[in-house]
């Protein structure tokens, strides 16, 4: 059996490419970035992805969806006084 070195396997690593990020772990990503709690390894796997848009769109939609949020509970608050 021919067992392979270190050297080609990171060399096959490397060949591989970058694939995009799942759903999930965008989703992870920028909430984790939303409160401040992203840790120093996943912020490397973030910036080592091959296109930033999926962060982009997300994070716009999260900021969206927050400042909506926001104005509904304070309507809602202030129609109940």
């Amino acid at each position: 059996m021919v067992t392979r070195n270190e050297n080609d396997q990171q060399a096959d690593h490397r060949k591989q490419p970058a694939r995009s990020p799942g759903v999930l772990k965008v989703m992870q990503s920028i909430l984790a970035g939303a409160f401040g709690v992203q840790s120093n390894k996943r912020r490397e796997e973030d910036f080592a992805s091959h296109s930033p848009w999926p962060y982009i769109v997300a994070g716009i939609l999260f900021t969206a969806g927050f400042v909506v949020t926001l104005i509904l509970v304070v309507k809602w608050v202030l129609a109940t006084q």
